[in-house]
């Protein structure tokens, strides 16, 4: 049986244009292309960065909890406790993930229309 660390970053990088790389603070972060959408610190524990908005939902349904470290902040926390735990992170991440694509196709968007009025 693979480890939650193994299916979670199987299953991340085998989005378009993810990569990975080592954590500033241990474990791994995933990126689309320089932004950070999550990082995982071993078979833990998953941390992700949200809208507040996002991000009180998310505490409101009990899913996550306020980041371990930066509370007040838009990163959640999430604790790899037992089996479907995996599944749940990578659900988490699919969510930052399509968040950041949504704000890439936005920036593009007003660029292209600047452009287009110089």
């Amino acid at each position: 049986m693979a480890k939650a660390s193994e299916t979670i970053r199987d299953a991340v990088l085998s989005w378009p244009q993810v990569s990975e790389e080592p954590h500033r603070f241990g474990g791994v972060e995933f990126r689309l292309g320089k932004r950070e959408f999550g990082h995982l610190h071993g078979e833990v524990l998953l941390d992700v960065p949200f809208p507040r908005t996002v991000r009180d939902e998310l505490i409101g349904a009990g899913l996550v909890e306020r980041h371990h470290i930066l509370p007040d902040s838009g990163w959640i926390s999430f604790r790899i406790r037992k089996a479907g735990d995996a599944e749940a992170a990578i659900a988490l991440l699919r969510r930052s993930y399509d968040l950041a694509i949504a704000q890439l196709v936005r920036r593009e968007q007003q660029s292209k229309r600047a452009r287009a009025q110089s």
